[in-house]
């Protein structure tokens, strides 16, 4: 990690996650654990921003995923999303549209990879007028080694070498934070309040109330969670520590076997993390000062093949964190419910066509949002549409009307024409070109 440049704060926070794995660490929370959460303080009852806490934040986007899930080899928020619109225009658009409005030049901030820095700064260079105080617009996440699941030493791939790196999870932000020099430099300049999201939930833009109350709470760290659904129940959820009362979240890959069935219970686990996350970045400072510069987040032990293409390849395991778990790090961190209009992500071909449709809208603040309570459930067939390369042909003339629909499958080959529409439950079973104008219903 030194010979590549990493920071000392990254090595040492490897190092840590490394001890722990060999300890026999299974970086897992089990159910006997945990306790659900009944209730949580709402946004939607928090009293309108008097702008007070404006001067002191920054907005900061996980911006490092190449969308490689989806077939592409450069930074997803390059993908065009709404009205010719990549992530990043809207991302850009959003807090322009707040500075306008609030006469505070609150500062984008970006966490980059190695792999998506140079495209997506090429692509900010449109808007001169971007950078404020003389901060950089990014900085850069971290990587660690892939280590072999069989005596845990780092793999060696010499047909690649760069598959002997993995992202260590979005947990690094902090990691990368501080050893970039970003944090300090932020301090400096009077920037307190860090709100940060993924760059492909454009729902997540910087509300002033919730920074307000933040504020006014003095809280160390806020998670925003949602009402959990059906379609969120392999996604993670927030729950109390039964040993202290603290706040914890818990993903898929921390659960045991033998508690799936209670992790994906929406009933019992209500609230949903949206990875949306307010962080004090005095207590941050003051956190990993007192930790010897290491959070300590709850670990992630992902298992792969050291080439992801080629389950013949050794298996490995990659040691991760998410930022939202520092909720669990944060001696008094709190949660609040938000509508689900602030949890719009684009993971798949199949949530890329449900926003680019006019199920969704970009509202005035550049927020793009449901236009509906729920939106509808698209499911593509992977074998014709998960890579752009397969889906953008199959919607050349743009995606079909959904605004009426509540459900459509896709099964096989099918080509969808201009202006169709899909009204309520339809599944279209290829091969099969769908005409111009055609209306789809059953």
């Amino acid at each position: 990690m030194r010979a590549e440049g990493l920071s000392e704060t990254a090595v040492e926070t490897f190092a840590h996650y490394e001890r722990l794995l060999r300890e026999g660490e299974q970086g897992t929370l089990p159910e006997s654990s945990i306790e659900p959460l009944e209730s949580l303080p709402d946004a939607e009852e928090l009293p309108a921003s008097d702008g007070s806490a404006l001067g002191e934040a920054v907005m900061l986007k996980l911006n490092g995923g190449l969308g490689t899930s989806m077939g592409m080899t450069k930074a997803k928020s390059l993908l065009e999303v709404k009205e010719g619109l990549t992530f990043l225009d809207v991302i850009v658009r959003q807090i322009l549209h707040l500075r306008e409005r609030s006469g505070a030049p609150v500062p984008l901030l970006l966490m980059n990879s190695f792999a998506t820095r140079d495209d997506t700064l090429a692509a900010l260079e449109r808007y001169p007028d971007l950078a404020v105080d003389g901060l950089p617009l990014d900085f850069l996440q971290g990587k660690v080694p892939k280590l072999l699941e069989d005596g845990h030493e780092p793999v060696s791939w010499p047909a690649d070498p760069a598959l002997e790196w993995a992202p260590p999870g979005h947990g690094d932000v902090y990691t990368s934070l501080a050893g970039s020099g970003m944090l300090g430099e932020l301090l400096e300049r009077g920037y307190r309040y860090l709100f940060l999201s993924n760059s492909d939930n454009l729902g997540a833009v910087l509300d002033p109330r919730i920074l307000d109350w933040f504020a006014r709470e003095g809280l160390p760290f806020l998670s925003e969670s949602t009402d959990r659904t059906e379609g969120d129940r392999k996604g993670g959820h927030l729950a109390r520590r039964r040993e202290d009362g603290g706040l914890v979240l818990r993903e898929t890959a921390q659960t045991p076997d033998e508690d799936r069935e209670a992790f994906e219970d929406v009933s019992r686990h209500r609230y949903f993390n949206c990875n949306n996350v307010w962080v004090d970045l005095r207590a941050l400072e003051r956190t990993l000062s007192e930790r010897g510069g290491v959070l300590g987040l709850p670990m992630i032990v992902n298992r792969k093949t050291v080439d992801p293409n080629d389950a013949s390849s050794p298996a490995v395991l990659q040691l991760e964190t998410a930022m939202g778990a520092a909720i669990g790090v944060f001696e008094g961190a709190g949660a609040l419910r938000v509508p689900r209009s602030r949890f719009t992500p684009v993971k798949t071909t199949s949530d890329l066509l449900v926003v680019r449709s006019d199920a969704y809208r970009v509202g005035d603040d550049w927020t793009v949002s449901t236009v509906r309570e729920r939106p509808p459930l698209v499911e593509l067939d992977p074998d014709h549409f998960k890579l752009m390369g397969d889906f953008e042909p199959r919607f050349a003339d743009g995606p079909p009307s959904l605004v009426e629909a509540e459900r459509l499958t896709v099964e096989g080959d099918v080509t969808f024409g201009a202006d169709v529409k899909v009204r309520g439950d339809v599944k279209v079973v290829g091969p099969r070109t769908i005409t111009d104008g055609e209306v789809l219903e059953g």
